[in-house]
């Protein structure tokens, strides 16, 4: 309900201001100002679009759009700090052409330059398989550890970015786990408990599973499990296994076999940029090629 017609509005004790005359049940309506914040507030951005609409591009207008008296072009800045960026950057990139990883790693004027852009260049391209931190995950190998299917000397991994590992180049590196299925099942659960204790250094060498290893397995795996044959077969008795080593990981392993594929980078990156990403990885495990290697 509201006050009746004519009379003047109550004063608020509390605020000093007038009411608007509206009652709801006991609760009076104030009649305040509108802030006159709000109003220049208003006004300035009037303005300022009045402004902005005759100073910079604006108003479409079919299938282009006006200018504006500056004649301002978003596209046109951003390529033209696209190129400043990619001239200093072709400045020391170039650098990298060469394969003498020896005399660049020990540039650090020149490195401490680069490793910035090549992380940038492991993140955009590596980390989706391998991690943002190279830990690997099943499937992919941990590339910050001391164990490498073909080599940790950035000349080595170079050449695995060129032709990738399965790949369909050429000259790609060939590596595959065959299926063991051929075996007994109870060799191959022993095989398997056997492979998953080699981490933790718990596998008994005087077992039936070490012969089983022996003759099945150590031509690729090396002996003790320990990988580093360049072939293409991982270390088994590190923590940063490809596929799992949990028994019943190994046993399917066992049973159907393995094969990834990393794909030939050469004809995605530039020479420069194999050799500067090479020099990353391999820096990521502390592998560095030393003055005439």
């Amino acid at each position: 309900m509201s006050e009746p017609h004519g009379k003047a509005p109550q004063i608020d004790p509390v605020t000093g201001y007038g009411t608007t005359g509206h009652d709801w049940n006991g609760i009076h309506e104030l009649n305040t100002p509108f802030p006159k914040i709000v109003i220049w507030a208003l006004v300035l951005t009037f303005v300022y679009s009045l402004i902005a609409w005759v100073l910079l591009p604006a108003w479409p207008v079919g299938r282009d759009y006006t200018r504006g008296i500056l004649g301002l072009d978003q596209h046109e800045m951003a390529l033209e700090r696209l190129q400043k960026l990619e001239t200093g950057r072709t400045e020391w990139l170039s650098r990298f052409k060469t394969e003498y990883f020896a005399a660049l790693q020990a540039d650090a004027a020149l490195m401490a330059r680069a490793m910035p852009a090549a992380e940038r260049l492991f993140l955009d391209n590596c980390a989706a398989c391998h991690g943002n931190d190279a830990t690997g995950g099943p499937g992919f190998p941990a590339l910050n550890d001391h164990s490498w299917l073909w080599g940790g000397d950035p000349d080595v991994i170079a050449e695995t970015l060129h032709v990738g590992i399965n790949a369909p180049n050429d000259d790609t590196r060939w590596a595959q786990m065959p299926a063991f299925d051929w075996l007994e099942r109870s060799e191959m659960t022993a095989l398997a408990e056997y492979v998953s204790a080699l981490p933790q250094g718990t596998a008994d060498a005087n077992a039936p599973a070490a012969t089983l290893f022996a003759d099945n397995c150590s031509a690729c795996h090396g002996e003790t499990g320990a990988g580093g044959l360049a072939n293409g077969a991982p270390s088994l008795t590190d923590g940063a296994v490809i596929y799992g080593q949990d028994p019943d990981t190994v046993m399917q392993t066992l049973r159907h076999g393995r094969q990834g594929v990393m794909p030939a980078w050469a004809d995605r990156l530039s020479e420069a940029e194999i050799n500067l990403l090479a020099i990353y990885v391999a820096d990521l495990s502390g592998n560095k090629t030393e003055p005439g290697e």
